[in-house]
């Protein structure tokens, strides 16, 4: 793929398919779990060798690109979305100058791998350790992500902590973004690029 945006729409790819899910479970209190689970193993790939990798393969974002086609193509109807993900994209510039925070998050990953390596990232127990991570480092820079949705679920403390983990990985994903290339300006003047190289991933 000769596109330059190849590699950077697999990782948008990753943050709008973790934020499609932040979205669903706070609206519904329900996950789709193969999307959440390539998103949590995401988290652990620290070292993958190519961004599909990150994912497992290209068919772990395969959701994400469909949602991200979507918004390219200006199809797509939850405004919150992208007001979600432009946040999140603000909150990696803070995170990745803290320096202190970014080894806090690194060395809570390292000591929670094994546990998802045994159990799954998806266990409960494992949702847990990464949410209450994120809610220990990540959720005290600024600006903070405020992910709106029902009440109801909003209120479930395990609601709450798959948010929290899902989220970490949606900053994974723009971490990944900014390490390929990725910038605001992308939006701005490579929309209709992007949007190739979304639909060469999906052919």
């Amino acid at each position: 793929m000769s596109n330059r945006y190849s590699d950077r729409v697999l990782a948008l790819a990753g943050l709008a398919q973790a934020l499609h899910q932040v979205r669903r479970i706070a609206e519904t209190g329900q996950s789709e779990g193969s999307a959440v689970q390539a998103a949590l193993d995401s988290v652990f790939r620290i070292d993958a060798a190519s961004p599909a990798d990150v994912y497992g393969s290209v068919a772990g974002v395969t959701p994400g690109l469909r949602v991200l086609r979507s918004y390219l193509a200006k199809d797509a109807h939850d405004e919150a979305l992208p007001r979600l993900a432009m946040a999140v994209l603000q909150l990696e510039r803070r995170f990745v100058r803290e320096n202190d925070t970014v080894h806090a998050v690194t060395r809570g990953i390292g000591e929670i791998a094994p546990r998802a390596e045994q159990q799954g990232s998806t266990h409960p127990d494992v949702l847990s350790a990464l949410g209450g991570l994120y809610a220990d480092t990540i959720s005290h820079l600024r600006p903070r992500v405020m992910v709106q949705g029902n009440p109801h679920y909003l209120g479930q403390p395990g609601v709450v902590a798959e948010i929290r983990a899902i989220l970490l990985a949606a900053v994974r994903s723009a971490v990944l973004w900014r390490q390929l290339g990725g910038s605001m300006w992308d939006f701005v003047l490579g929309r209709r690029q992007m949007l190739e190289a979304v639909e060469d991933w999906l052919a």
